[in-house]
């Protein structure tokens, strides 16, 4: 199986064996629907030399051992859920853990917002109660056992109608088989997490973004964004 480093290209800049790693970087984590304008967000993040930019591991779940694992979740989902959570859970956790060359993490979603999947696995019956109860002792370990610290949480809040045209006009194989309601029951899951805040325990202050914003005005909110990051960072130091 691949290494994490070398499956994804997640670094804003490769670094030195000498190259000081980060204890405690400021950590981020980009939450939203499929389709909500995470990668965009990343992707405006790059630019910047003191930020490590870590993406959803895809390219992992695409090839384990040779197995895609999420085209088989999609495909028969009440066979390949428990599997493929399981595996998001790890692979999350790998990200969390990761020691950063700079002062900045910024990651594409979390080891939380993989509960949102979970939960709503859950509610369509698509998990057995077994199941259910060892993703969740799983999820418990890894808050109590790993050091995972996040300091933000961007919600990129956007219609189901919106990230449903998004999904299609970037044509992902494995998202082929993914439905308009699907969609609704995640954005609902996830309101009732960040916006409604009445699902699960929050671990990190929320900045919501309307991402049902064009590109050019998603820039904007991008850059305010920034700003407020950069600037948090800087007022823990004095």
């Amino acid at each position: 199986m691949f290494s994490l480093v070398k499956t994804l290209v997640v670094l804003t800049k490769m670094t030195s064996p000498t190259c000081k790693l980060y204890k405690r970087p400021f950590t981020v984590c980009i939450e939203g629907n499929i389709g909500s304008g995470k990668t965009t967000f990343l992707s405006h993040f790059k630019q910047f030399d003191n930020t490590t930019v870590l993406q959803e591991p895809v390219e992992l779940w695409r090839n384990v051992a040779g197995t895609n694992l999420l085209e088989l979740m999609y495909t028969d989902t009440k066979r390949y859920s428990f599997l493929f959570q399981s595996y998001v859970q790890l692979t999350m956790l790998q990200l969390h853990t990761y020691k950063s060359a700079m002062p900045y993490k910024i990651m594409e979603r979390s080891v939380f917002s993989a509960r949102c999947f979970i939960e709503n696995m859950k509610r369509t019956k698509l998990l057995e109660d077994v199941e259910v109860v060892v993703l969740e002792d799983w999820y418990d370990w890894c808050i109590q056992n790993a050091n995972i610290v996040t300091d933000l949480i961007v919600y990129l809040r956007t219609s189901p109608d919106v990230v449903y045209n998004r999904m299609k006009t970037r044509a992902r194989k494995e998202e082929n088989s993914v439905s308009l309601e699907y969609l609704r029951q995640l954005h609902n899951i996830h309101d009732e997490w960040l916006y409604d805040q009445t699902l699960f325990n929050l671990p990190a202050p929320v900045l919501t973004i309307d991402g049902n914003k064009s590109l050019e005005e998603m820039v904007i909110q991008f850059e305010n964004c920034k700003n407020l990051i950069f600037n948090r960072k800087e007022e823990e130091k004095n």
